[in-house]
């Protein structure tokens, strides 16, 4: 089979190949920002708080999208590096129709229950009428989220990175061109935004599904398939630290959203919200990075190249090590001025943000070794590390922190309980990657010296 992933990796190819998926990342990250900038200057900060209050929702949906790619895309290109074409090419298009079956159950229970999950949420009644439009439109889309979801993973293991990158910069650039368009001179309000969020998923959804029916060339493409049960059980294992890290995503952002009504009201809700946006361009890079790697650690470790593993790991470290100290640099030297796209410097929003944000922005100097760590045991089709590192991380202790530092520190305990989370996450992955050496194989152990 010729796949991009069966070549020799240097640590200059190796970034060039993992490049598009970490710009269709920062992208997507991006242009949901943008969203929020002009949801934000067009219909208000109220608004863009009432968009935040049902973003677990959305986190829910990511959970279970990704968790069906990431732990697809392990399972797939781990036979594609054992030779086994025909196979892959099957678990491959189960996949995709899995998860598109996922969202049309969503599409229904969604809108069926709206109203009772939005006040589950905590939804305010200044905030319901806006969260309600906004959610619903986006909830009859939601099978095109997960396709888009999917494609986003696997054009990546089928070597064609490049190629994902397009289509998502293509729905992103129509996402922000007519969020301009219906919140603008067409004065659509909430809504608009929604509908060009809409469309901005059925670009890459529609796209990809076309491409992979009638490209018969490449690596992989759909083909007839009967449910894999076995198949879809490991699928569901391996992914299964993305799912967690997005139920946590959910269930903290909750929190947090709880936690800064009571402090702040809904002007400190906006403030997180905005903090969570610029946290997503930064995080970005090392979810994009960790996710472009992975189908090359798959494929190397299927087909047992140890030499290969090694020194992408080695180049993984660094890498992972020099983005985290940019991330910290460049979020205190940019946070002023990032924030003034969304509100008015003299604004509650934006003082709440300022005092705030010092303290939030130490995580940025810990978190991705832990983000890279999941996706390396997911890599090698290890769901149950993957999703202790995750769950120890985004949930265990960034709940912990959540629930005990506000009743020490107070207001400053808010803001701290994301770096001390992500400390004692990082503890947790560093102990994890010690462990794995020997099973893996990603880095020689060491033998001790007899006398």
């Amino acid at each position: 089979m010729d796949n991009a992933l069966s070549r020799a990796f240097t640590p200059l190819s190796l970034l060039r190949f993992a490049l598009p998926n970490m710009v269709m990342m920062v992208f997507l990250s991006l242009y949901t920002i943008v969203d929020g900038i002009f949801i934000s200057r067009y219909v208000g900060t109220l608004a863009l708080s009432a968009v935040n209050m049902a973003y677990p929702l959305n986190c829910l949906q990511m959970a279970l999208g990704i968790m069906l790619a990431s732990g697809g895309s392990a399972v797939i290109a781990r036979k594609m590096g054992e030779g086994k074409a025909l196979e892959a090419r099957r678990d491959f298009s189960c996949v995709v129709a899995v998860s598109a079956v996922v969202g049309a159950v969503f599409l229904v229970l969604g809108n069926l229950f709206l109203d009772e999950i939005l006040r589950l949420l905590g939804t305010s009644p200044a905030q319901m009428d806006l969260c309600r439009t906004y959610t619903r439109i986006l909830l009859w889309f939601a099978p095109a989220f997960f396709l888009q979801t999917a494609y986003q993973v696997l054009f990546v293991t089928a070597g064609l990175p490049g190629l994902g990158l397009g289509l998502t910069v293509a729905g992103g650039l129509a996402n922000v061109v007519l969020d301009i368009t219906f919140m603008g001179p067409l004065d659509m309000g909430i809504a608009g935004a929604a509908v060009a969020t809409v469309i901005g998923y059925c670009i890459p959804a529609v796209a990809g599904t076309v491409y992979f029916f009638l490209n018969r060339r490449g690596s992989l493409y759909f083909v007839p398939f009967r449910p894999d049960w076995p198949m879809l059980a490991k699928t569901c294992g391996n992914g299964s630290s993305e799912m967690v890290t997005n139920i946590a995503n959910a269930v903290t952002t909750f929190l947090f959203n709880i936690l800064f009504l009571r402090y702040w009201g809904e002007d400190g809700v906006a403030a997180i919200t905005i903090v969570m946006y610029f946290q997503f361009v930064l995080t970005a890079v090392f979810f994009g990075f960790s996710m472009g790697v992975a189908p090359v650690v798959s494929y190397k470790y299927g087909a047992q190249d140890l030499p290969q593993l090694r020194g992408i790991f080695r180049c993984c470290l660094i890498f992972v090590a020099v983005c985290s100290l940019g991330a910290y640099v460049l979020s205190r030297m940019s946070i002023g001025l990032c924030l003034e796209a969304f509100t008015q410097a003299e604004s509650a929003v934006y003082a709440i943000t300022m005092e705030g944000f010092p303290l939030y922005a130490g995580s940025f100097l810990l978190m991705g070794v832990s983000i890279f760590a999941s996706s390396l045991f997911t890599a090698f089709s290890d769901g149950l590390v993957s999703a202790l590192i995750s769950f120890a991380r985004t949930f265990l202790f960034l709940v912990g922190m959540l629930l005990v530092l506000p009743q020490l520190l107070g207001k400053p305990g808010i803001w701290l309980a994301v770096p001390a989370a992500e400390c004692l996450g990082l503890a947790v992955s560093v102990g994890f990657l010690l462990w794995g050496r020997r099973k893996y194989g990603y880095a020689p152990v060491r033998k001790p010296k007899t006398a």
